[in-house]
């Protein structure tokens, strides 16, 4: 491969990811694409942005990690419990609701009932949609980086010992802290902005952080590794 790109937390926002990949002048038989998580929720568009991630994996051997949201989901569909709903709801999930079952987004007042219907829908017509979420793993590695949706805890020498909930959500005790590996961590979940006070891109001491924000008004981030270690940044901005 001549280089690796990077995408983390596209949220439904499908339009934008089909961009930065023209952008980026992304080809599969050249490149390796790796998605680093988050692929539902808050932004419009969820079930296309599944439905294209199951595509770049079975047809161009991209690589798809799982994120909080798309975890999130996976434990909504398969048990529905209140305290899940609750979550759901509160962290975006109205978005994903309304792709599933294609509504007005104008329109579509989200609740509990409503969220059940969608359940009951995706299971129906989408449970492939939900094995695939499930079944994805939670972190790649090559020589130089490890990629993982939301950081590795400093805790944890053996880094790939540590719970599967830290690989989808710590924050704070990973990026504030150094890390304990060799590789340099390519990560999403906490945006860019809370990082640095900006949507590009943040270089740290030993950590990348990618998630540019496009479910909150903000861009889309791809990262770029040439076969040299060499970065390189592209970017595409929300259009609402």
């Amino acid at each position: 491969m001549e280089r690796t790109l990077v995408i983390s937390d596209i949220h439904g926002c499908y339009e934008q990811f089909q961009s930065l990949l023209n952008l980026a002048g992304y080809h599969p038989s050249s490149d390796k694409l790796i998605l680093i998580g988050d692929y539902v929720d808050r932004g419009p568009a969820s079930k296309e942005v599944v439905e294209e991630v199951r595509t770049l994996v079975s047809e161009h051997g991209a690589v798809a990690l799982r994120g909080n949201h798309d975890q999130r989901l996976v434990d909504l569909i398969r048990s529905g419990d209140s305290d899940t709903m609750d979550k759901f709801l509160a962290h975006g999930g109205q978005s994903t609701v309304i792709s599933y079952l294609g509504l007005d987004c104008e329109e579509a007042d989200v609740g509990k009932e409503m969220l059940a219907q969608a359940r009951t829908a995706i299971m129906e017509k989408y449970s492939h949609h939900i094995d695939f979420l499930a079944n994805l793993p939670l972190y790649d590695e090559d020589a130089g980086h490890i990629y993982v949706h939301a950081g590795l805890n400093p805790a944890f020498r053996q880094w790939k010992d540590q719970p599967p909930h830290d690989f989808m959500y710590i924050k704070d005790n990973f990026y504030r802290h150094p890390t304990v590996v060799e590789k340099t961590v390519v990560f999403g979940h906490t945006k860019a902005m809370d990082i640095h006070n900006s949507a590009e891109i943040w270089f740290g001491n030993g950590k990348i952080a990618i998630d540019g924000g496009c479910a909150y008004g903000m861009q889309l981030n791809a990262l770029e590794i040439d076969v040299n270690g060499t970065y390189r940044t592209w970017k595409t901005m929300h259009s609402g």
